[in-house]
């Protein structure tokens, strides 16, 4: 049995766990004041061509989503995202649980546009009872969406340019940020990004770490005591020289890209078998998730030799599913799948 339903499925690159044995019984100080942290710290930095950013190591994507919201937002306030916003539809409720509550709008193909921003923080200010509703504090942003699409350099401009005119945080998800990062038609480095966002953070559990995330701060407002919210979450972990090591290997002669790229050549030829065969998509992705859409036969047939998301109903006889890739993703296993494909239109 083939997988495909997610990139999380293998456990490491071989790099990572090559240097996790070398370095074994090394001992060095906890909680992320090693010299394998601070080395991958300069690494991200130098990427983001801004040495006064903060970079801190989380083991998870929700744990770095709830510890920086936290962080950022005042008791009365929310943040704004898609209503397909991983922090609205996949994480249990954990913002709304540390007091804060989602406010959720319509986005298309997973995005949120700078009017949205405005339209929703305008509509706010506007109601003079509004000291009774929650004040948008943040805006959450994906970089790739849920649905693999990307923000184009123009977009996320604007919704930055929105946030400063209405005194909003911009915090970007990159749990699959460097699979958005090598996709065709990115725009968007770490440059950017450090320029554009409060905020952001490097996703590692999806592309080739064991666990872990890196959080970057651009804010001085939130850089101060972002440490005592860590600890407070249950984030800062005693080994945190695995997090930093792990990192310092991913940012090691573009290791973190290359992996990236081969993720997404793979979903490129999902993609292209797929459409050759005649399906049409759920919608235009470029990075290393693919939604094509079967008819629900189909779907029972390629699920006896293959596990893969079922994402939503298109109709009665019809559903969107999600093909994922990882850094790890056999070429046999693309082949196989494409064979078995094409051999559904026969």
């Amino acid at each position: 049995m083939w997988r495909f339903e997610c990139d999380y499925t293998e456990g490491a690159h071989p790099a990572i766990l090559e240097r996790l044995l070398e370095t074994n019984e090394e001992q060095t100080p906890g909680y992320g004041t090693d010299l394998y942290c601070e080395s991958a710290r300069k690494k991200i930095q130098a990427a983001c061509e801004r040495e006064d950013v903060d970079v801190h190591f989380l083991v998870g994507g929700t744990q770095a989503n709830v510890t920086v919201i936290r962080a950022a937002l005042r008791p009365y306030q929310g943040v704004i995202s898609a209503s397909t916003g991983h922090i609205n539809v996949h994480e249990t409720g954990a913002v709304e649980a540390a007091g804060h509550k989602v406010l959720a709008l319509p986005g298309r193909d997973g995005k949120l546009t700078a009017d949205q921003v405005q339209e929703t923080c305008r509509a706010h200010y506007a109601d003079p009872d509004r000291e009774h509703t929650v004040q948008p504090g943040m805006v959450y942003l994906s970089h790739p969406t849920e649905t693999g699409t990307l923000y184009s350099l123009k977009e996320l401009t604007e919704i930055r340019d929105a946030c400063r005119e209405w005194g909003l945080s911009l915090f970007l998800d990159g749990a699959r940020l460097g699979y958005g990062m090598a996709a065709e038609g990115n725009e968007i480095g770490f440059p950017e990004l450090a320029r554009l966002c409060d905020v952001f953070y490097i996703g590692g559990t999806k592309v080739g770490a064991l666990f872990g995330e890196a959080v970057v701060i651009s804010d001085p407002g939130l850089q101060k005591d972002f440490r005592y919210e860590i600890k407070q979450q249950g984030g800062m972990l005693a080994k945190g020289r695995l997090l930093g090591l792990q990192f310092d290997t991913l940012f090691t002669g573009g290791r973190y890209l290359a992996i990236a790229r081969h993720a997404v050549r793979m979903a490129e030829r999902i993609r292209d078998g797929f459409q050759k065969q005649g399906y049409s998509f759920l919608c235009e992705s470029r990075t290393n998730q693919q939604f094509p859409i079967l008819s629900n036969a189909e779907v029972e047939a390629l699920s006896e030799k293959y596990c893969f998301s079922r994402w939503e109903a298109v109709d009665s006889e019809h559903t969107a599913v999600r093909f994922c890739t990882s850094w790890a993703t056999k070429e046999e296993a693309v082949e196989a799948l494409l064979a078995d494909v094409a051999a559904l239109r026969k």
